[in-house]
């Protein structure tokens, strides 16, 4: 199972995320980590709201009351779960990548993606979002 470890459970932290890329043949995918009672589970990157917002921008994602944060509209996502708990995607849910914890590390569980490197998948910031029209 070694060439699909992800990172040592210890690399994925309490009050922030781990950014990894994965990939799935020529399309390289960011996944964040979240920790949760002992575990962790994988989330692509994303918001469900507007799906070119990133959760985590290469720091860590913030968490608020144990939850995932998108900073761009406030809403908030279960880390067990990836449930949309407040906010304008209510309801709705990350998008899950099958994760397993097993002696001391995070394994990827999914045949679909690959291992590629910790941290985004390339040094452009897309956490701007949308473009503006108001001359800034």
């Amino acid at each position: 199972m070694d060439d699909e470890r992800i990172a040592s459970l210890e690399d994925v932290p309490d009050d922030s995320t781990l950014l990894v890329t994965l990939r799935n043949g020529f399309e390289k995918v960011e996944v964040v980590l979240t920790r949760f009672d002992g575990d962790v589970a994988a989330w692509k990157n994303t918001c469900p709201h507007w799906s070119d917002v990133r959760l985590d921008k290469g720091s860590g994602a913030e968490l608020r009351d144990g939850e995932l944060l998108c900073t761009r509209h406030g809403a908030t996502f279960d880390t067990a779960s990836g449930h949309c708990t407040h906010g304008p995607c209510e309801g709705a849910y990350l998008e899950e990548i099958d994760v397993v914890v097993e002696e001391g590390a995070v394994y990827l569980e999914e045949s679909t993606y690959s291992f590629d490197h910790l941290g985004p998948k390339s040094d452009r910031d897309r956490s701007s979002g949308r473009i503006g029209f108001g001359g800034n």
